[in-house]
Parts: structure tokens; C-alpha cells; sequence
């Protein structure tokens, strides 16, 4: 059940994690980071520049190399693999991020929607090419007047006389990969009022596309407008029911956004492996730039992030791959009911666009600053991954969208009766009497953390109940008070994953330090800003009112119940790891 992890004690259940990998996910990876370094990263000049044809040719190879087809059914010439070794590819394929952006956009949203909508006939002409990279894939949704409101696309489509064609007529916008694409999924109106998804090729009759765009970042990947113009599309080329498009749209975009987060995974390590020769290397005051206080902080901060990122993206990928598991691959709707099945967990990858993409941002940032004036410089590569990364956060439906979602899906659910949230309430209501029961405070211990974990999913049953008890109905239009509920359940949600896997690690090896250091800062830490969140979000529902900020008050006092821990000792020791090791490394 998607948001689940708000219901249950962190220590029950068990995530998956990287850890968890076969020998065979882990070598797939492997070859993915290969092919990136010997063969992606010493082109990076042309691919920038748009010289030659680097990237068409780099995909080519991608394709030869089994990149493309991972989650391409057996049946269809791809290699079947599920989602947790999708994670470990998106997280290898990030060391050039403009051929990343081709890649996974080719492999996502260019692919997918084929996949998990497609007839029979339609999957095996086009998914054996996309696999193969004999064909390059995209997808054009957004238009000038539709970027975040989808559904207010004015591209239209009508029948033709003969009946054998949809007539498109409208343009798309920012269409990743539309240079290169010999095939995207394209979405429209019939009758100006039934929103569908369209098969388009690019030599079809009416299809053209418009000069490249100047881009902040991301320069080396192909971003247009696509024009149609009495655009005429095989009727058999519609994808999916007319009139269901948005089926469509915002389900390849739920694999989308983990897949963005999968990606930011690997960013924020990448990050880390810049800066770690850098800082030992560079010397100030006669002493190597690693052995400063706050450029050490910096090393923990990047290595907390990519633990805790990581943690997510696999126990997603875990998540789908379990649902999946479930559905029966001789139904001839397996397929679909696969997207469905994963669409249950759309809070998560929500969770997951927001949590990677500004992590990456963070650590993006951080290594920017830890080379100085070194980091400004296109010369050396925090510069490219910083202004690189800023698109994670519009990419997949703004993070200010995804923020929407996360509360308005949790809510929407629970009136459905997917999950009975108002007995969550009462009972959380109840325990405030009472007043929670912790163990002590130390270093870290199953009960330590897990009370922090848990303490924090009751304050944002809790923050969330107080929330719709003001608002009712009208919540859906409070986005000050929806951003707040979306940043304690994405806080809340980084700390089950976190604290999840430092428990299995610990199962595995006693000696697993580095990883319960990095929990324990991240879940200490972000146990704080969640209380200050909650915090905001009462003084905003109670309004002056003093009784209700009295009431509302005593039920916050009941939730602070945690000393300090020494975060700055736990960070040294962490630094001290990474820069022994070089890179990012648990072991």
C-alpha cells in the first residue's frame, strides 16, 4: 500500500537495498559507469557543442551494450529486468549529464509508454527497435500554455474523412531528445476535448521540429519545440483509450520521478568522488583542504545525502518489484496492470523526485564551494554538474507540483478508504494523553533512532489531522499548509529508509559504523526541521487564535522529547572514512 511507511513502526518489515544486488545487477552496473567513463565522458567536448554526431552514436553503442533494454520484456528483444537493476543503471549513468538526460529519457519516458500501453501489434514493432537503439524514443507533452496543468494541452486532433488518420495540429515544447527521435509519444485533444497519446514517427506527413534551445545546463542534450501541422497519425497509432490519455501521462511520469531520484542517487556520489582527490590534493595554510572543520562537514553533508538518496531509491525500486511480483505474466494485461500496480505507490515517487533532486542540489552545491574559485570554473567539473543538475528540479512536474501531490494523493486515498486515517488520528490523539515513551538518549541503538522515526510519523499523522481539521474540503487550495504537510512526510520517509537499512547493515555486519553515523546525523537532524515544520504549520492553522495555539502547542511539547546528539563528532568520524577511502564507500 503506497504511504504505508506513515502506519507502520519503522522496525517493522524490511526494505531492499543495494546491498541486495546480485553479482549479475552489479556488474550490469558496472558496464554502465564503463561505458560512461571510457567512452561518454572523453567526448563530452562534442556532445556539448553538438559536433558531429556524438551522441547519436553514443546512444548506437548504448544500445549494443544492453543499456536500452533492461526493462524491455524478453518477449520483445529486451532483457526483462526488473526495477532495482533499472535503479543501479540510472544511478551509473550520470558522470556526462547531458548524454544521461538522452539516455534516460530514452529509456523512461521514450520507451515506457509503449510498454505499458501499447497493443500487442504496436509493442512489437517498436519496442524491439527502441531496445535496440536502432530507434531513438521520446515524449511531448508539455505545450506554451501547458507545462504543469497537462490536462490544458490545446494541440488537437480530429478524424480524418477516410478514416484512417488523426489529423494533429497544435505544438509541444522543451521536447527532450526531439532532434534525434525517430518516435515519441505525443498527446492531444480529439475534437479539441478528448485528451489522447499518439504514436508520432518523425517522417510522418506535418511533423517537423524547431531549433534547439539555450539551455542553463544539460547543454549537449537535444531540447525543441515539435510542430504539427495537419499531422497525419496511423489511426492504429493511438496509444491507449481516446480520452484516457492522462492514464498515460501522469503514470510514466510516477517511473519518471524515481527515476530522476535513482539518477540524483548516483549524483550526489559522483560528487563526493570529485571532491575527495581535489581536497586531499589542494593545500592551503600548509595543510591539505580535508583537514579544515567545515570543508570536512562538507564531505559528511555530500555522504549523508547519497546514503540516505540511495536508501530511498532502492527501497522504491523494492517497493515496485514487489507489487509486481504479485500479478500473474500470463494475464494479457500484464503489462498494464505492472504500471498500475506501481502507480499505488506514487506518493513515494513523488518523495523520491523532491527528496534526489534537491539532495543533488545541495551536494551539487557543496562541492562547488569546497573547490572555490576551482568550482567556478568550466575546467573542472563541479561547474557542469551544478548548472547540470538544476533542471532535476522542473524535470517530471516541478518539485512545487510533486509537493501538491504528496498530501493531496495521502488525503484523496484515505476518503477513499484505502487507509482509515482519521482512526490514525484519534489514536495519535490518544497517545498524546499519555505521552510517548522513549529510551535513552546515546549513540546510536535500535531504540534510540527508532524512536525518533517513530515519534515523527505519529507528528505527521498528527500535523496532517490538525491540517484537515481546519481546512476541510478546502484543503486542496492551502498551499502554504500543503508544502509543509509534503516536507514532513518526505522528512519522514528519508528517515524510515535510513534508519531500515543501517538496521539490516547491522544484521549483516555488527562493524557497519560509517552507515548508523550517517543515519544518526540525518534522522537526528531532520527530526528537528520536521518539529519546526510542525511548528509553522500550527501557527499558520491556528491563526492568532490563542486557545487553538495553546491546545496546539501542548500536543508540540508532547513531541520534543530528544537531546542533542554530537552531530559534530559523528560528521569527523565520517570524514575521516570517506578520505581514507578516497571515494564514497561503506565498507
Amino acid at each position: 500500500m503506497g504511504a504505508a511507511f506513515l502506519f507502520f513502526p519503522a522496525e517493522e518489515g524490511k526494505i531492499f537495498m543495494r546491498e541486495d544486488l546480485s553479482p549479475e545487477q552489479m556488474a550490469f552496473g558496472e558496464t554502465c559507469r564503463d561505458f560512461f567513463e571510457k567512452d561518454v565522458v572523453p567526448r563530452s567536448d562534442e556532445i556539448e557543442t553538438h559536433t558531429g554526431n556524438a551522441s547519436v552514436e553514443l546512444f548506437k553503442k548504448a544500445g549494443e551494450l544492453g543499456l536500452l533494454m533492461a526493462e524491455v520484456p524478453e518477449a520483445y528483444e529486451g532483457l526483462g529486468m526488473d526495477k532495482r537493476t533499472a535503479t543501479i543503471l540510472a544511478e551509473e549513468a550520470v558522470a556526462q549529464g547531458s548524454f544521461s538526460v538522452t539516455l534516460m529519457c530514452h529509456t523512461g519516458i521514450g520507451t515506457l509508454p509503449i510498454l505499458y500501453f501499447g497493443t500487442e501489434e504496436q509493442k512489437k514493432k517498436y519496442l524491439p527497435k527502441l531496445a535496440s537503439g536502432e530507434m531513438m524514443g521520446a515524449y511531448a507533452l508539455t505545450e506554451p500554455g501547458a507545462g504543469s496543468d497537462a490536462l490544458a494541452a490545446r494541440t488537437k486532433a480530429v478524424l480524418s474523412d477516410d478514416g484512417k488518420h488523426y489529423i494533429l495540429n497544435g505544438s509541444k515544447m522543451f521536447i527532450t531528445n526531439s532532434t534525434w527521435a525517430d518516435v515519441m509519444t505525443v498527446f492531444a485533444k480529439v475534437d479539441g476535448e478528448k485528451f489522447t497519446a499518439f504514436i508520432v514517427e518523425k517522417d510522418y506527413e506535418g511533423f517537423s521540429i524547431g531549433v534547439e534551445e539555450h539551455k542553463m545546463g544539460i547543454k549537449g542534450s537535444s531540447t525543441t519545440t515539435v510542430n504539427l501541422d495537419d499531422c497525419k497519425v496511423p489511426i492504429e497509432n493511438v496509444l491507449g483509450e481516446i480520452g484516457k490519455g492522462h492514464k498515460i501521462a501522469f503514470n510514466v511520469l510516477n517511473i519518471g520521478r524515481w527515476k530522476l531520484g535513482a539518477g540524483s542517487a548516483g549524483g550526489c556520489k559522483l560528487v563526493l568522488n570529485h571532491m575527495l582527490p581535489y581536497l586531499q590534493d589542494r593545500k592551503q595554510f600548509e595543510k591539505s583542504l580535508n583537514e579544515f572543520g567545515l570543508i570536512r562537514k562538507k564531505i559528511s553533508d555530500v555522504a549523508m545525502l547519497s546514503y540516505v538518496c540511495e536508501s530511498m531509491m532502492y527501497c522504491v525500486a523494492g517497493l515496485y518489484d514487489d507489487a509486481i511480483a504479485a500479478l500473474d505474466k500470463n494475464d494479457p494485461d500484464y503489462d498494464r496492470h505492472c504500471i498500475e500496480a506501481i502507480e499505488k505507490y506514487a506518493v513515494e515517487a513523488s518523495v523520491a523526485k523532491v527528496f534526489g533532486s534537491e539532495a543533488l542540489w545541495q551536494c551539487a552545491d557543496e562541492g562547488v564551494q569546497a573547490f572555490g574559485g576551482y568550482g567556478f570554473s568550466a575546467e573542472y567539473p563541479m561547474e557542469a554538474i551544478e548548472r547540470n543538475s538544476r533542471i532535476n528540479r522542473i524535470f517530471e512536474g516541478t518539485n512545487e507540483i510533486n509537493r501538491m501531490i504528496i498530501p493531496g494523493t495521502i488525503l484523496k486515498r484515505a476518503m477513499s478508504g484505502e487507509f482509515d486515517m482519521m482512526s490514525e488520528i484519534q489514536k495519535v490523539l490518544g497517545e498524546l494523553k499519555e505521552g510517548y515513551d522513549v529510551t535513552a538518549i546515546g549513540d546510536w541503538d535500535s531504540g534510540t533512532f527508532k524512536d525518533r522515526v517513530n515519534v515523527a510519523k505519529r507528528l505527521a499523522i498528527y500535523a496532517c489531522g490538525v491540517a484537515v481539521q481546519k481546512y476541510m474540503a478546502d484543503i486542496k487550495d492551502q498551499q502554504y499548509a500543503l508544502e509543509s504537510m509534503a516536507n514532513i512526510v518526505i522528512g519522514v520517509f528519508a528517515m524510515d529508509c535510513a534508519y531500515k537499512r543501517t538496521q539490516q547493515l547491522l544484521e549483516k555486519d555488527a562493524n557497519q559504523k560509517v552507515s548508523t553515523d550517517l543515519a544518526s546525523i540525518y534522522i537526528a537532524e531532520t527530526y528537528n526541521k520536521i518539529l519546526i515544520t510542525a511548528r509553522e504549520l500550527i501557527g499558520e492553522i491556528a491563526d492568532g487564535d490563542e486557545n487553538l495555539l495553546g491546545k496546539y502547542q501542548k500536543a508540540l511539547t508532547r513531541f520534543d522529547l530528544f537531546a542533542p546528539i554530537n552531530a559534530t563528532k559523528l560528521r569527523e568520524q565520517v570524514a575521516t572514512h570517506m578520505v581514507e577511502r578516497g571515494k564514497y564507500s561503506l565498507t
